[in-house]
């Protein structure tokens, strides 16, 4: 609809039956549902480094013969 103003496009859905308008309605709300970016979804690398502070300069071997040592009680 190139060059049609949206005063125009008013007047023209406006001399339109009411159920020409829902259905209208109805056609553009579902084009535009289309075109909106749906949420993305998270991805667990975002938590790639979190609580790296926690581990700082410890040694990974000597935390797993800490950890299971402490299996036998």
């Amino acid at each position: 609809m190139a060059g049609v103003s949206y005063d125009e496009v008013r007047r023209t859905v406006e001399s339109l039956t009411p159920s020409e308008q829902l259905r209208l309605v109805a056609e553009l709300a579902e084009r535009l549902s289309k075109r909106v970016d749906a949420p993305k979804g998270r991805s667990l690398l975002e938590l790639r480094g979190l609580g790296k502070e926690v581990w700082a300069g410890l040694d990974p071997d000597e935390y797993i013969r800490q950890e299971r040592s402490s299996w036998d009680g």
